[in-house]
C-alpha cells in the first residue's frame, strides 16, 4: 500500500489537516493553523491540481480543477478549513482508488501460481522434472497423490480423485481414469496419474481466466458516482459564471474590488462541497455500518452500484452451500445381508475411518451420530478411483462407487446426491447418499431477496443438474444453470447486461470471478472465497452469513435515498444563492454561512447511516432478540 504515490500524498495531507483542526480548534496562534492548512493543501492538492491543468491543456475542464479552485478561492476570502477539508475528501478518494485497483491487478496474476511451477514429465529412459512452462503438446506427466495437475490434458493411465472445484465448483473430488480430462492447477487426491498434455501453459482454463477477469475487468462500465456523471458540464457553467461575475461589472464601471468579491462570493457558494458531502457521508456511513456487521465495501462507487441491483445470481458450491459433504440418507437393499440402516453405516464407517477422502470424513460422522458404536477394522486397503475395502466383525466390507445398474442408486443420484454402494462379503448390502450442506440461512436470505429485488435469484453453479435442482428447490430459486465452467457464467453475466439487467453476483471460487468482474457488482464469500474471488468483488462478506447480502442491498438502497435527498437540500442552497449574488448583492459573510449550513445539515443527514439500527436485521436474528420482522 505504502509503494503507492497516491496513498503516501492523501496521508501527509491528512496528517496536516489534523493538526491544524487541533491547533485551530484549541485557539492557537493563526500563523500556525493556517501554515498547516496550507501545507495540506500542497500535499493532498497538488497531484489533482496538475491532473486538471493537464485535463485543461486537452481543452477538458474536470472537476479536480475546480475543487482546488475553490479551496484556493475559501482561503482567500479567511475559509482555509472548509478549502482543507475539500483537499483531504479528494485525496483520500483518489487513494483508496489506486489502491484498490493496484490489488486487483496483483490478484489477477497470481491466479496463475494455482499451476504448480514444475511437473513430472515421463521421458523413455525415465522421468525428469520440468518448468510447466515448458510443457509441449503430447508431453506425458506423470501425477503423484497430492500434486497439482501441471497442465490441462487427457489421463492415459491410472485412476485416482482429483478435486477440481476451483476450476468448476464441483464440492466433492470427481474420480479420474483414461479417456477423463483434467485442467492444470487442480488437486490429484488419490492415485497416480499418467496425463497426456493438450493444451500449451497459455492456453489452460486457468490462464483463460486470467484473461477472462482481465478483459471483463477493463470492459466494465466507467465507475463514477452519480455526482461525476454531471462534473463536467458543472465545472465549465461555475467557471464561466465566475468569469462572467468579474468582467461584465468591471465593462460597466463597478470597481475591480467589489467586482472580484462578488465573483469570488460566487464561487465560493457555488463550490461543490456540499454537493460532495451530500453524496459521500451517507456512502461512508453505509460502509462503516456495514463493516460493523461483516461485510466489506470495498468503495463508495461499489456501495452506490448495490443500491441499483436488479437480479442476483449466486453460485451453487461454497456459497448457498458449505462446500462439505453430509450423510443425507442410507437405503437398504431389499436382498441385502443387512437390516438395519446404522449397521449398515456402522460398517461402512468402520472401512472409511483410515480413508483420507472427504466422503469418508462425512460417512464416519454421520456414524458418530448414531447410537451404534463403529467397531474395529483391519486389512485396509485403498483403491484410487473404487473405494476401500477393509475385515469389520468378521467381514469384508467394500465401500467404493457403484458398479452396475440399481433402481436405489438411479433415484439418489436423480435427486442430486453422491452414491456410494456398501457391500458385505461381495453382496451389495445399501447405498449410502451423500450431499452439499446448505447454509442454514439461504432459504431464508433466498426470499428477503426475492421480496427486495421483486423476483427470485438465478442460480448459476458448475456442478451437475441434479444437484443444482435439489439446492434450488430446497432454497426457492427457479431459474437454474447448470455444468456451468467459468467462460460460461461469464457468458451468462453478458448476455444480462446486454438486456439491461442491472445483475449482483455472489460466488466464493476461481470459477466466479470472471462474472463477479463483469456483473453490475459482485460479492465474495469470506471464509471460503479465493484471493482471486476476493480481490475481485466490489464487496466481502466477512462471516460467509448469506442474510447479510438482502440487509446489503437494502442498506445501500436506503444510502441512496439519503444521497438523493441530500442533493436537492444542496442544489436548492446553492441556486438560491447563486441567483441572490448574480441578480442582486449577496453579502459575502452571509453566502459563507448559507454555504456552510447546506454542507453541515447534509453530512449529518448522511451520518444517520451510522446508526445500530440501520442495518437490517435477519428474521433469525430479530427472534432471537425477541422481536418482530417489520
Amino acid at each position: 500500500m505504502w509503494s503507492l504515490v497516491e496513498v503516501r500524498w492523501a496521508t501527509l495531507a491528512t496528517a496536516l489537516f489534523a493538526a491544524g483542526a487541533v491547533f485551530h480548534l484549541a485557539g492557537g496562534p493563526a500563523w500556525a493553523w493556517w501554515a498547516l492548512y496550507l501545507a495540506c493543501y500542497v500535499a493532498g492538492g497538488w497531484a489533482p491540481g496538475l491532473a486538471g491543468l493537464r485535463a485543461l491543456r486537452a481543452r477538458t475542464l474536470d472537476v479536480d480543477l475546480l475543487m482546488v479552485a475553490a479551496a484556493i478561492g475559501a482561503a482567500g476570502v479567511g475559509q482555509v478549513f472548509d478549502g482543507a477539508l475539500l483537499i483531504v475528501i479528494f485525496a483520500t478518494s483518489g487513494a483508496l482508488e489506486a489502491y484498490a485497483t493496484r490489488r486487483t491487478a496483483d490478484s489477477v496474476h497470481s491466479l496463475l501460481d494455482l499451476a504448480p511451477p514444475h511437473a513430472t514429465r515421463l521421458t523413455p529412459t525415465g522421468e525428469e522434472r520440468v518448468d510447466t512452462a515448458t510443457l509441449a503438446v503430447g508431453d506425458t506427466l506423470l501425477v503423484r497423490p497430492g500434486e497439482r495437475i501441471g497442465a490441462d490434458g487427457t489421463v492415459v493411465d491410472g485412476a485416482g480423485d482429483v478435486d477440481q472445484a476451483t476450476i468448476t465448483g464441483e464440492p466433492l473430488p470427481v474420480p479420474k481414469g483414461a479417456g477423463d480430462e483434467v485442467y492444470a492447477g487442480t488437486l490429484n487426491g488419490t492415485g497416480a496419474l499418467r496425463v497426456r498434455v493438450d493444451k500449451p501453459a497459455g492456453e489452460s482454463v486457468v490462464a483463460r481466466i486470467v484473461a477472462m477477469v482481465e478483459e471483463a475487468s477493463a470492459t466494465k462500465a466507467p465507475t463514477q458516482l452519480f455526482i461525476e456523471k454531471v462534473e463536467q458540464r458543472y465545472s465549465v457553467g461555475v467557471v464561466v459564471a465566475t468569469l462572467a461575475l468579474f468582467g461584465v461589472p468591471l465593462a460597466f464601471g463597478d470597481g475591480l474590488t467589489d467586482a472580484l468579491l462578488r465573483a469570488m462570493t460566487f464561487m465560493i457558494v457555488a463550490s461543490p462541497c456540499a454537493v460532495v458531502l451530500a453524496t459521500m457521508p451517507p456512502l461512508l456511513a453505509a460502509i462503516a455500518t456495514a463493516g460493523r456487521n461483516g461485510v466489506l465495501v470495498k468503495s463508495a462507487v461499489a456501495m452506490e452500484r448495490l443500491a441499483e441491483t436488479g437480479l442476483v445470481a449466486l453460485d451453487k458450491t461454497g456459497t448457498l452451500t458449505v462446500g462439505a459433504p453430509r450423510m443425507a440418507t442410507v437405503r437398504l437393499f431389499p436382498d441385502g445381508p443387512v437390516r438395519e440402516p446404522d449397521r449398515l453405516l456402522a460398517l461402512a464407517a468402520a472401512a472409511e475411518h483410515s480413508s483420507e477422502h472427504p466422503l469418508a470424513a462425512a460417512v464416519v460422522a454421520a456414524a458418530r451420530r448414531t447410537s451404534r458404536p463403529i467397531p474395529a477394522a483391519t486389512n485396509f486397503t485403498s483403491t484410487p478411483g473404487h473405494g476401500v475395502s477393509a475385515r469389520v466383525d468378521g467381514h469384508t466390507v467394500t465401500v467404493g462407487r457403484p458398479t452396475g445398474a440399481c433402481a436405489e442408486v438411479a433415484e439418489l443420484r436423480a435427486s442430486g446426491h453422491t452414491t456410494v454402494v456398501v457391500a458385505v462379503d461381495g453382496t451389495p448390502a445399501g447405498v449410502l447418499g451423500l450431499t452439499d450442506t446448505l447454509r442454514p440461512e439461504a432459504a431464508e436470505a433466498v426470499g428477503r431477496l426475492t421480496v427486495l429485488i421483486g423476483q427470485p435469484p438465478l442460480l448459476l453453479t458448475g456442478d451437475n443438474p441434479a444437484a443444482a435442482a435439489r439446492v434450488a428447490a430446497e432454497v426457492g430459486i427457479r431459474d437454474v444453470r447448470a455444468d456451468l465452467l467459468p467462460q460460461d457464467k461469464l457468458a451468462v453475466v453478458r448476455q444480462l447486461r446486454e438486456r439491461g439487467v442491472r445483475l449482483l453476483a455472489v460466488g466464493d471460487g476461481v470459477n466466479d470471478a470472471p462474472a463477479l468482474a463483469a456483473a453490475h457488482a459482485g460479492i465474495a464469500m469470506g471464509g471460503a472465497g479465493s484471493d482471486l474471488a476476493l480481490r475481485t468483488a466490489d464487496a466481502v462478506l466477512v462471516r460467509d452469513d448469506l442474510a447479510a447480502i438482502p440487509a446489503l442491498v437494502a442498506l445501500s438502497r436506503r444510502a441512496r435515498r439519503y444521497v438523493k435527498a441530500n442533493l436537492a437540500v444542496a442544489a436548492t442552497v446553492i441556486a438560491v444563492l447563486a441567483t441572490w449574488d448574480i441578480a442582486g448583492h449577496l453579502p459575502l459573510p452571509l453566502g459563507v454561512a448559507g454555504h456552510e449550513g447546506s454542507t453541515v445539515i447534509v453530512a449529518l443527514n448522511g451520518l444517520r447511516l451510522l446508526r445500530s439500527g440501520a442495518w437490517p436485521a435477519s428474521r433469525a436474528s430479530r427472534q432471537r432478540d425477541g422481536g418482530a420482522l417489520s
